[in-house]
């Protein structure tokens, strides 16, 4: 399995210049549910959009869902980086920098 590089998105307004000091934690994961949000699954919830952790592969809810599994995620294991698990997204977050990721070019 390929690790997909990722980048701070220097074209998005207010990121020109930022660094993203967490990128060394993203490894060549599998997803770990290919069914969607792994907590939702288990406990009947729903989701709007899927976001699967660089680090380990847990596959949480985005924030417009209502038990917001990939932030609960970041809180509590400290895996900064995800991507979005959305068919034809690549784009990623750091939540600890707060900063908008795209595929190294």
């Amino acid at each position: 399995m390929s690790t997909t590089r990722y980048e701070v998105a220097q074209q998005v307004r207010g990121q020109e210049g930022a660094t993203c000091a967490h990128l060394d934690q993203v490894r060549s994961v599998a997803p770990n549910s290919l069914d969607g949000c792994q907590d939702c699954l288990k406990s009947g919830g729903t989701w709007v959009h899927l976001r699967v952790c660089l680090s380990c592969g847990h596959v949480g809810c985005c924030d417009n869902s209502p038990s917001r599994h990939a932030t609960g995620h970041w809180q509590g294991a400290r895996h900064a980086v995800i991507r979005s698990f959305e068919p034809g997204e690549e784009w990623g977050w750091c939540y600890e920098d707060q900063l908008f990721l795209l595929p190294r070019t």
